[in-house]
Formats: structure tokens, sequence, C-alpha cells
């Protein structure tokens, strides 16, 4: 008896040790798997360099793009009805250059620096736009040429463009709510510390030839970050910010979460607070420029914003990392990320939304068309306050 105790004692004190070992690792892991709970949600998507590593983006000593306040403008009944139904967390409106609404929910507070999930890919977008430019960037040129790792994987042959407006043609479960799905096994890389690289190179299967047909697929966009990467030779997070969030001018410091090896979450990992998100829609709202600085190529956003693939019947438009509503006015295009989050932008109305939330419902049905609808409510009530 006094054998097996001492046997178990040990074995006690052996788990104990991985368990120290491993804490951080395990941590990570309790978040992945508990990251979208009803009791955890909101705080996670506010604080998510608590669970996840990550880095920051250096906005540098420029003072703040100015927001000058407006004439306030209270939310219409309907728009407060939806706010509750969708699990809004911040909405922030800005017409004109000023800000009209900002308000915030659910405990949350405007130095919440909030996960952006997808509206990351806009941003990566600019940061590319600016890489095309100056000739550092091909669109017409396959992303192994950037990329070496990823020649023997299903991108080998596919070119920069093809992968910016999603048409790659590789094969990737994006079901965000079924545990195996591909998108949630990159996540539990990235919450284990494992490397995205070698993760997106792995991936081997195609559904398509590129440039055949187009598909949402979330990795795409890490690819771009691989492409931007090996193309420059310079952190990610280091371009983004000296090429677009010191320029544009940002209120609080971003963060991007992070794999094992400090590379950026691009395809969904960047948190900024919501007024920061609405002055990256002044950016591309004003073609690229502010206070008479070019940040990024007028004929990118123009490129950017308009479709530039081929999607389903009564799909919204896609063009390099940015969604167009279905029939939309020139210069109507919004950035979007699951469970809630929003850049939307109407040039004509000279309106910026930028919306976040915890919204577990986000993949029902009509719930897209929804939120379409409403920012053109807004919008149309903007207009209607001021004349």
């Amino acid at each position: 008896m006094r054998r097996i105790i001492k046997a178990l004692g040990i074995i006690v004190l052996i788990l104990a040790a991985l368990a120290v070992w491993k804490r951080d690792d395990l941590a990570r892991l309790h978040a992945v798997l508990t990251l979208f709970d009803t009791g955890r949600i909101v705080q996670n998507f506010s604080h998510m360099d608590a669970a996840f590593l990550s880095v920051p983006v250096p906005k540098g000593d420029a003072a703040p793009l100015p927001l000058p306040a407006g004439t306030p403008f209270a939310l219409p009944p309907e728009a407060q009805d939806w706010v509750a139904q969708r699990s809004v967390t911040a909405l922030v409106l800005v017409k004109d250059g000023q800000l009209r609404h900002e308000s915030y929910y659910l405990g949350t507070g405007p130095l919440d620096r909030r996960i952006s999930w997808s509206v990351a890919k806009s941003f990566l977008s600019a940061l590319m736009g600016t890489l095309v430019a100056d000739g550092t960037l091909d669109l017409d040129r396959p992303v192994e040429a950037y990329a070496p790792a990823l020649a023997g994987s299903a991108y080998a042959g596919a070119t920069v463009r093809q992968v910016a407006n999603m048409t790659a043609g590789v094969e990737f479960d994006e079901d965000y709510l079924k545990f195996s799905s591909d998108i949630n096994k990159m996540g539990r890389v990235l919450g284990l510390g494992g490397s995205m690289d070698a993760f997106t190179a792995g991936i081997t299967a195609r559904r398509a030839p590129p440039g055949d047909s187009w598909q949402y697929v979330s990795i795409d966009t890490h690819v771009l970050g691989m492409v931007i990467a090996g193309a420059t030779g310079q952190p990610l997070a280091d371009l983004l910010a000296t090429r677009i969030v010191q320029p544009l001018g940002l209120e609080e410091e971003p963060y991007y979460l992070t794999d094992g090896l400090g590379q950026p979450f691009v395809l969904g990992g960047l948190n900024l607070i919501t007024r920061d998100y609405a002055r990256m829609g002044l950016l591309f709202l004003n073609n690229g420029a502010v206070q008479g600085r070019q940040i990024v190529p007028a004929d990118w956003v123009a490129q950017s914003t308009v479709p530039q693939a081929v999607t389903p019947p009564g799909a919204m438009g896609y063009g390099y990392q940015w969604w167009i509503p279905q029939g939309a006015a020139p210069g109507e295009f919004l950035a979007q990320g699951v469970y809630g989050q929003f850049i939307y932008v109407n040039r004509a109305a000279g309106v910026v939304i930028a919306a976040n939330g915890a919204d577990k419902g986000f993949t029902a049905a009509g719930v897209e068309a929804q939120n379409i609808a409403m920012f053109r409510t807004l919008t149309a009530a903007l207009e209607a306050a001021d004349g």
C-alpha cells in the first residue's frame, strides 16, 4: 500500500510539474475553448491580450486624427432595438468628419481595445495597396515567389491578386460553429502557440483551380501576410504602424494577437478602440487621404472597394478584402468581422459607422441583411437630421 501511495504521489508531482511547465499553453487553450461562452464573450472581446500572445502596433507620437464633436444625434427606436438584439457593445457615428454619436453597452467603455476579427483584413489590404504602389508587390506574381514555404501547398501557382480577392481555390472549412472545422483548427493552433505559417503551408487540398471561382477563405489573408513579410523582410506590425497607423493618427495603440513565433494574426487579430475603427473608415471615405496626406493610393482604395470577383447570386460583392453590399451606391462598402464587427462607409452621405459586438447569432438567416439595412437607416437618419 505504501508503494502505491508513493507511486501516486510521484504521479501527482509529475502532473503538477507539467501543469506549471505548460501553464501558459493550458491557459491559452482554455481561452480558446471558452472564448465565446455567454458569460465571458463580452469581456473576452475587449481584453484579448489577457489570454493570447500579442504584439503592439506602435502608434507613434503624432496627435490622433481629430474627431470634432458635431450636433448630438439620438438613435431612433429601431436602432436601439437593433443594439439590444445584436448584442452591440460599441457604436460610433461620424458624418462629414464630425463625431455625431458614441455609445457603449454591456459593461464596456470607450477605451476598450476590441477585437476586429475580419475587419483586420481590410487594414492589411490598405497596407498591401501601399506596397503595390511602390513596386514592392506585383499582384500577378505567384504567392510562392514571395513566400517560398507555400511552394508545396494548395496555394502554389495562385497569384497575389487571386488570394487578395479570394479566388485562390483552396479547400477550407470556414464553419465557425463546428469544432472540427478548419477555421477552428486554426484557432487552436493560434491559442496553443503554434505556427500559423506552418499551418497555412500544410494546406494541400484544392476545391477549384486558382482564379476559377470565389469562396470566402480567411486563411487566404494569412497568405497575404506571408507574402508581405517575404517581399519586405520587415515585421508586419511595424509595417502597418509606419505605413498606415502612424500617418493616419490613432488615439490608442493597437495590438495584434500573434502565434507562438510572434507572427501577427493578420486575418482577425487586430485590436483597436471603436473611435479608431471609425478613423480607418474616414481614411477610406476620403479616398486614402487625411489632412492633406495621401496614405493609401486613391486608385487602390477605388479598386479594393468594388467587386473584384464573381460572388454567388444574392451575396455581397467582394473587392480586395472589403465587402460591397447588394445594391450599393457608388462609394458604399464595408469591412466586417464575425460576431458583429463593422466599419461601414457611405461616401456620398459623408458617413462612417464603426460598430463592435458580441453577437452569437451572427450566422442566423437574415442577420447580415438586417445589419446592412440598419447602417443605411442610420445614414438616412443622419442626413434627415441635417436637413
